[in-house]
Order: C-alpha cells, then structure tokens, then sequence
C-alpha cells in the first residue's frame, strides 16, 4: 500500500478552482478527503498523547460532531445531529446574505475541539492555520473571516458541553478499591499490576442513551472452582486455547489487539509499543467505509459523527456493567485454578472482564455504520498496516465486530461470554441512539 507522504498536496489536487470574482457566490465545492484527513491527524495526535480507550472515544465523537455541525450546511438537506442529543446547546446557523466556506469553518470547530481535548495544541494550531490557508487561497479574506467565526461559534458550544460532561470530576475521585479478600472480583494483573482504569465511566454524560444503565449485560456464569461449572469450563477454554493456537487466532488476537499502551518487560527494563485504540481502528473502519462508497464530505462527517456517538456511550455504558461486576480476568483465575506461571497472550487490561470492551464497542460501531451503509460492504481493512501488522478482509462491519469480538477470546483476556454477550449489548446500544438519531 502506497503512503501519502504530503497530505496537504493531495488535498490541493482535490480542491476545484473557483471563478476569481470572489464577490459573486462562493460556495465551495468541497473535497472528499477533508473530513478523512482531519480524523486521520486527530488520531496520529492521539497516539503520541496516548489516551486511554474510553477518553479516546470522548476526543472522538466531541471532534467529530464539531466537524458534522459546521460541515452540514454545505447540503441543504442535512440536519443537526446535536439537537437530538444530550446537552448541547442550539447550533449556530449560518446568517443570511453572509458567504462563508463551510470547508474553512469545518476546519475552525475541528481544530478548535481538539485542542480542547488533546495536548498538543501547538501542533493542532500549525495544521489549522495551514488548511486553513489551503482552502481559503481563492477566497476573499471576508469570507475567510466569516467562516472562521462561524466554525468557532459551533466549537464554543461543543466546549459549553465539554465542561459539564462530568469529565474533570471524575479525574478527582477515589481509587478504585481493590478486595483481595473476595476471589471472585477482579485484581490487578502482571506485569504491571495497575490500578483499575477510569472506575468512574458510568459517571460520564451519556449522547444518546438515557444514561449509563439504560443498556445491561444478560448474566454471565457465576465464579466456582467445581471443574464442571459453566465457569469453569469457560476458563479452560480460554486457557486450551492458548495452549494451541493457530496461526489465523494469532494474526485474530493481533490485528484486533488496539492496545495504546503495551509495557513491554525484558529483565528490569520496561519499554512501551504506542498505537492506536479500538475506537481509532472502528473510525478507520468508518473512512474505509466512506472511501468505498465514494461519499460527499457531509455523509462522510456523519457516519464519523455517527461511529464515535456508539463508540462513547458504548463505552460508558459497558464500564457501568465492569464496575457493577467487577468480574475476575481469566489471568488471575487461570494462575489460582491451573496454571501458575501462565500468562494471558496479550497484555491484560487493567479493569474488570465484564463485558468486554471490544465486543461492546465494535458491535454498536459496527451497527451504525450498517445502518448509514448497509449489511453488504465487503472492505479490506488495512488500518493496522502502519503499526506492521498485515491487512486483514471483510463481507461486512458486522462480521469485522464479531472477529474482533472473538479476537479477546483468542488473545486469551476474556471468556466466551464476555464477548458473546458483549455483542448483544453492543448492538442494543447502537439501536437505542438510533432511535434518537432517526
């Protein structure tokens, strides 16, 4: 696969020129790779700045539902996702007899949310400021001006809903209590034997849904060490599997692996793997998507806007269900029940295995994006390449959230029904946004 070294010189191939009486009407025709190489930067940030899973998808959907609101108004036809959701403010809208360059202002309420959201901001202005002048070099400066206001007019009301998400609150609350006296929740795990991550997530203002609890896991077999227990036989699955693993569950338990921060120990030195989450792989998915059906930058800023929304209240919703549990992770119970010395084949998370957060998030990414483009969209997903892993095929994004699913199973960090019901409650979340949504 061919790399795009010079994104800005390919977006100026892709912009039409426009008549050089900028006094007449300007509105601009835009190019379909903006809203893709906007994602796209925002996710090479993200990866740097490291976040975790769950405060990724937040960067995510606030990002993209920026770009959304200010890019719609290029199509007369499309309507405001927000006023549908929870929280947010009225859109501005344009004003009448006023020309703006929707591109330019797409440009100002992405950027501007991402700095809000992220830590790099330096780098986020040199690469605003940039395309900004891209798109606005046949343009009078008047309306360079004008669309800069109203794309930052739309951020404000993004950043009036980031500062009451419950976001900076739950960065201040307790350590997640660890009960080492009940073998049957949840412990840290080697090698790193971290703390349990965001244990407030549920906390966090959900989009769609009602709240964090509106969506619940069908119960999960109960912890027993009786060998013929449907615990206990889920446990030797996972463990059996490992023990014999085939070259396609490894390549599974790999391509699907997402973890943005893989410790690596090699005597007393630790070294760190960087990479994208699983909400950056499923946006990937979402491009991927756009790209095959050759969509206009305004369905293209959608079906983002419409991934990252599943992917955040996925998120919260699935933490409520692990915190609730706080069921024990297969390493713990395998090294008490069977194995000493045996350790999970990917990394193991630090919070609780019930759902897993993958077979969660990539059901309800994976329904939206069936829902914007149908059950039929057969796409090679080639988004792990760069972090050199092989591409992988797909008949449909359901098919790409089931391997994903079972990948946790593969890589030997959750039971069969983590995952299994994970899917279920995946695709029960995607239908309730949809609902507000449609």
């Amino acid at each position: 696969m061919k790399l795009i070294k010079n994104p800005l010189s390919i977006l100026f191939t892709c912009l039409i020129i426009f008549s050089c009486n900028t006094n007449k009407k300007a509105t601009p025709v835009l190019s379909n790779e903006l809203p893709h190489q906007l994602v796209k930067k925002l996710t090479d940030i993200m990866v740097v700045d490291i976040f975790t899973p769950p405060v990724a998808s937040r960067i995510y959907a606030n990002c993209s539902l920026a770009m959304y609101e200010a890019l719609r108004f290029e199509n007369k036809t499309s309507s405001s996702i927000t006023v549908k959701l929870k929280g947010f403010d009225p859109m501005p809208i344009p004003v009448a007899n006023v020309q703006y360059n929707f591109s330019i202002a797409a440009i100002q309420s992405f950027c501007e949310t991402a700095k809000k959201v992220t830590f790099s901001a330096n780098e986020i202005t040199a690469y605003q400021d940039s395309m900004i002048k891209l798109y606005g070099q046949n343009f009078d400066k008047k309306i360079v001006d004008s669309s800069i206001a109203f794309g930052q007019r739309v951020a404000d009301v993004i950043a009036k809903r980031l500062s009451k998400d419950n976001y900076k609150e739950t960065r201040g609350m307790e350590r997640f209590e660890v009960k080492t006296s009940d073998q049957t929740r949840w412990v840290p795990t080697a090698p790193d034997y971290a703390d349990g991550l965001e244990p407030y997530w549920y906390k966090m203002m959900t989009m769609g849904l009602d709240s964090s609890s509106q969506v619940d896991a069908d119960p999960f077999p109960a912890y027993s060490e009786d060998k013929s227990s449907a615990f206990y036989k889920e446990m030797q699955e996972v463990y059996d599997i490992s023990k014999n693993m085939t070259d396609e569950q490894i390549d599974i338990a790999l391509f699907w692996d997402d973890n943005p921060f893989v410790s690596k120990h090699k005597g007393h030195v630790m070294f760190q793997d960087k990479k994208m989450t699983p909400g950056g792989h499923w946006m990937a998915i979402a491009a991927k998507a756009c790209k095959i059906k050759n969509a206009d930058p305004v369905t293209s800023a959608k079906a983002y806007a419409y991934t990252s929304i599943g992917l955040y209240d996925a998120f919260i919703s699935c933490w409520n269900v692990k915190y609730k549990t706080v069921r024990i992770r297969p390493q713990t119970a395998i090294q008490r029940l069977i194995d000493e010395q045996w350790i999970s084949y990917i990394q193991t998370p630090p919070f609780p295995e019930y759902t897993s957060g993958h077979s969660t998030t990539s059901s309800t990414a994976a329904e939206m994006l069936t829902h914007l483009f149908g059950d039929n969209i057969a796409f090679t997903d080639s988004s792990e390449h760069e972090y050199n892993l092989p591409v992988r095929s797909f008949t449909s994004f359901r098919q790409a959230a089931g391997e994903a699913s079972i990948s946790r199973v593969y890589g030997s960090i959750h039971y069969r029904s983590g995952c299994e019901n994970g899917n279920k409650q995946g695709k029960k979340i995607a239908e309730a946004i949809l609902s507000k949504l449609e």
